[in-house]
């Protein structure tokens, strides 16, 4: 399935702002559209959040897997103008992209930059397309890098799927040298989503909330996505 970033945010408006939420939130009510997208996969959706908590990474990782195939497909879920500014935010030379999903990113800034991505599930035709990146397959949660390793940590539509994001959080810190770069969906919380995301941020103060306000970071609205960035006190 293949719908732009930028229809994907007018679809996920229509959905969270206007369909009044005693519908949004019903089981009979998002079942359809569902089924309709999502096929035989459907359970896997409507039971994630509920389930998400309890699993064990391999199994957390195998649900991914097994709707790998009805998921949306594009380069990148970042906007036009979080990846813009993200262009003009690096710091130094060594650069993690923490999700990396399908490589764009990573490959984008790889001319420029010495770039590692890491995701929790890296295709063949990934590494095959960017030889210059260095992917490795791990969790945010528990990243192999050492301390202070990269100068830009960047996480893109990562953090809304982790299952411990405090966690995630630690370890993004810990592994950042200067600069730490967070992009995640504006969306509010509802049961049954199009996706496979456990934690939602409808407004800036949701994200920085989460974050920690005492962090001195900047966080902003770009393109209908939320935009944080932190220098590291080390």
């Amino acid at each position: 399935m293949r719908i732009s970033r930028n229809n994907t945010l007018k679809i996920h408006y229509i959905l969270d702002q206007l369909i009044p939420p005693i519908l949004r939130d019903s089981y009979l009510f998002m079942y359809f559209p569902l089924k309709v997208l999502f096929g035989e996969k459907t359970s896997e959706f409507m039971e994630f959040k509920q389930n998400a908590k309890k699993m064990s990474r391999d199994d957390y990782k195998q649900i991914y897997e097994r709707v790998s195939d009805v998921m949306i497909e594009r380069e990148t879920d970042l906007n036009d103008e979080c990846l813009h500014k993200i262009l003009e935010d690096l710091k130094g030379e060594k650069i993690l992209d923490v999700g990396c999903g399908r490589g764009y990113l990573a490959g984008k800034i790889s001319s420029r930059y010495i770039v590692s991505g890491l995701d929790m599930i890296i295709p063949a035709e990934v590494k095959e397309k960017y030889p210059q990146v260095n992917f490795v397959e791990g969790f945010v949660e528990k990243m192999p890098f050492p301390d202070n390793h990269f100068d830009t940590v960047i996480c893109t539509h990562t953090l809304e799927h982790v299952q411990d994001i405090q966690g995630a959080l630690t370890e993004l810190r810990r592994i950042c040298k200067e600069r730490l770069i967070i992009v995640v969906p504006k969306q509010r919380p509802y049961k049954y989503t199009f996706d496979l995301h456990l934690h939602f941020f409808p407004y800036e103060h949701s994200l920085v909330n989460v974050v920690g306000s005492n962090k001195g970071g900047n966080c902003l609205t770009l393109g209908g996505d939320l935009y944080y960035s932190e220098d590291s006190e080390s």
